[in-house]
């Protein structure tokens, strides 16, 4: 496990590297659409799923604050760069940063999504936010170290639930005696990463409930929130509980496959984080890599004058 926290040590440097100009302006999509305006032609070199970053890129360069546990959320707190609002309230605190550059863009930016719907696209094959993400490090962004009684062998799901799938044939466990990291609890469920013993890396649930002695660590407080959002499997992929090492295939989907989006989270790649069923029926939560989903009408839907369409 010291590889994990030699990543999570390392991600914590990057995150400052709001100190280094060049390498900031190296993660935004369009790093000057604050001082040009962009055209027509340009966006439509993009798809469909980066335009809608593109257009809350702008909003977030202004402390935009995000609906909490949302793709775009999960996105931007991974930019050294990003520093959301203290007033969580955007008309007042946001909107009003932007320059008339930047509402221009915003307004053709929501024109070519409307125009990439009405002709049915969207624009596979064109540049995608995702080429070539990699941020270096194998732990997932968003966890932190736990500090537990010693001793405790628990049950893992890969679900909120005793109910749920359960890994290494149904017997998947986790030792307080190693290192655990967590991301928050759901539903009474501390959602956790730790390495198995065939050094793999399992995603899973412990049941808060069973967990003795103190917990040391802010993750064991702090309550998770998902997007829950329907959507459609665009591509094959693999669905795995290790985004570390992709050791283990839980299930295959194929395109036309639904599924439910939960989050994004980031380590070297951009994982989607989704919530589906076993072939015995039997809830499953796991990564597939981003890009490979398309979103209902709901993710469509414009919010109030700015992001998050």
């Amino acid at each position: 496990m010291k590889k994990l926290l030699c990543g999570f040590l390392a991600c914590m440097l990057v995150m400052s590297s709001f100190l280094v100009p060049a390498l900031a302006d190296r993660m935004y999509l369009i790093p000057d659409s604050d001082k040009r305006e962009v055209t027509a032609e340009e966006l439509w070199g993009w798809d469909y799923e980066s335009l809608g970053y593109i257009l809350n890129e702008i909003f977030a360069r202004h402390g935009y604050v995000f609906a909490s546990g949302g793709k775009y959320e999960y996105y931007f707190k991974c930019m050294p760069w990003y520093t959301p609002n203290q007033d969580a309230n955007n008309d007042r605190a946001c909107y009003p940063k932007l320059n008339k550059t930047e509402w221009a863009n915003v307004n053709l930016v929501k024109a070519v999504r409307e125009e990439m719907r009405k002709q049915n696209t969207l624009n596979k094959g064109a540049k995608s936010v995702w080429d070539g993400f990699s941020t270096g490090f194998d732990v997932l962004q968003g966890f932190d170290n736990l500090q537990f009684a010693q001793t405790q062998n628990l049950p893992v799901y890969s679900a909120p639930g005793a109910a749920s799938w359960r890994g290494a044939n149904g017997k998947a466990s986790i030792s307080t005696n190693g290192a655990v990291y967590a991301a928050g609890v759901d539903n009474g469920w501390l959602m956790v990463m730790y390495e198995t013993n065939n050094k793999a890396v399992r995603v899973g649930y412990i049941d808060c409930a069973k967990v003795t002695g103190k917990v040391k660590g802010d993750a064991w407080g702090r309550a998770l929130s998902f997007a829950n959002l329907q959507a459609e499997v665009n591509a094959p992929c693999s669905l795995t509980d290790d985004p570390a090492t992709q050791s283990a295939n839980v299930k295959s989907l194929k395109a036309g496959d639904q599924v439910t989006y939960l989050s994004t989270f980031y380590n070297f790649a951009a994982w989607d984080y989704v919530e589906t069923k076993t072939a015995d029926g039997l809830t499953v939560r796991g990564f597939i890599p981003a890009g490979c989903l398309n979103y209902g009408a709901a993710e469509l839907d414009e919010i109030g004058n700015g992001g998050e369409g």
